[in-house]
C-alpha cells in the first residue's frame, strides 16, 4: 500500500473520536501525552454540590492498536474569582477550540467533557500540573483507558468502563445520591450530571430524572437520602465509571469502590 492510502485508512479509523490527525501522527500511529501527574499532590474540594464544571482529555496512545489513553483534567477550583461556583464560564468555554489544541499538544485527539454539574459534595484527589486551555485553565486528575464505545463515536450509557485514579469523592448525610442498579446487583451512584446532550438540565431536574430515562434490560434508576455519609474509593488505583443515555456519570459502590452500598 502507498503512503497516502495508508495515511487516509488510519484517517478514517481515527475519524470518530471528533478529529482528524496530521499526516505525521497518523503514519507514526502514536502520540505520547504530558506527564502531568508528575509532583501531583492532595488537594481537597468542598461545596460542589450542583457547581458547574469541565473536564478536557488529552487523548494519546497507539493509534493502530487502538490502546489508546486519556489525561483528564478538571477545571474544579478554577477560573472564577473566589475558587468556587462555576468554574466552567460558557464564554470561556466556547473559546476551547479542540482542533488547535491537538495541534499544541501533538496529540491524537482532544475531548471536551463537559460542561457538567456535580452531584456530590466533596473531592479528595492527587492534582498535577495546571493547563491553560485556549484561555480555560485545568489541572490534571487522572489517567483514563479510552473505551472502544468512545473511539468508535458510540454510547456508553449502561456499560462499564475504567479509570485510574487516587481520589475519594464525599457525599454528606442527609444528602440525595441519584443510583444506578445493574443486572448483576451492582450499584453506581452518579458524580456528575451532564449538559452536554441536555444543555436545560438542572440539578433539581434530576428529582425527575427516573420518568426520563430508558434504563437497559436489567438496570433501574432509584434516588435515596443518605443517613450517613457515603465516600468513593478507588481499588487499588482503579475506578468503574457508567453513564445512563443523556451522559449523566456514575461511579460504582459497594465492596473496596466505597465505605458502603446505599
Amino acid at each position: 500500500m502507498n503512503v497516502a492510502g495508508k495515511t487516509a485508512r488510519v484517517k478514517a479509523a481515527l475519524k470518530p473520536l471528533g478529529l482528524l490527525f496530521v499526516a505525521g501522527a497518523a503514519l507514526a500511529g502514536c502520540a505520547t501525552l504530558p506527564q502531568d501527574d508528575a509532583g501531583a499532590e492532595p488537594r481537597r474540594f468542598e461545596n460542589l454540590r450542583a457547581n458547574r464544571y469541565t473536564e478536557i482529555f488529552l487523548i494519546g496512545g497507539n493509534a493502530i492498536t487502538k490502546n489508546l489513553k486519556g489525561g483528564v483534567y478538571t477545571t474544579v477550583g478554577l477560573n472564577s474569582s473566589t475558587g468556587a461556583g462555576d468554574s466552567s464560564p460558557q464564554a470561556l468555554l466556547a473559546k476551547v477550540d479542540l482542533s488547535a489544541l491537538k495541534e499544541e499538544y501533538d496529540v491524537l485527539s482532544v475531548y471536551k467533557n463537559g460542561p457538567r454539574l456535580w452531584t456530590l459534595d466533596w473531592v479528595d484527589a492527587m492534582v498535577g500540573k495546571e493547563r491553560n486551555f485556549n484561555g480555560l485553565k485545568a489541572r490534571w486528575v487522572m489517567w483514563l483507558d479510552v473505551p472502544k464505545e468512545l473511539r468508535s463515536h458510540k454510547s456508553v450509557a449502561y456499560k462499564s468502563i475504567t479509570g485510574n485514579r487516587d481520589t475519594q469523592l464525599g457525599f454528606n448525610k442527609g444528602k440525595p445520591v441519584f443510583i444506578l442498579d445493574d443486572p448483576e446487583g451492582n450499584s453506581w451512584v452518579m458524580k456528575s450530571a451532564s449538559l452536554i446532550l441536555d444543555p436545560s438540565q438542572t440539578y433539581d431536574s434530576l428529582n425527575d430524572l427516573g420518568s426520563r430515562l430508558k434504563p437497559a434490560p436489567g438496570w433501574k434508576f432509584r434516588i435515596q437520602i443518605l443517613d450517613k455519609d457515603l465516600v468513593l474509593t478507588p481499588d487499588n488505583g482503579v475506578v468503574r465509571i457508567t453513564q445512563d443515555e443523556l451522559d449523566n456519570t456514575y461511579d460504582r459502590v459497594g465492596g473496596a469502590y466505597s465505605n458502603f452500598k446505599p
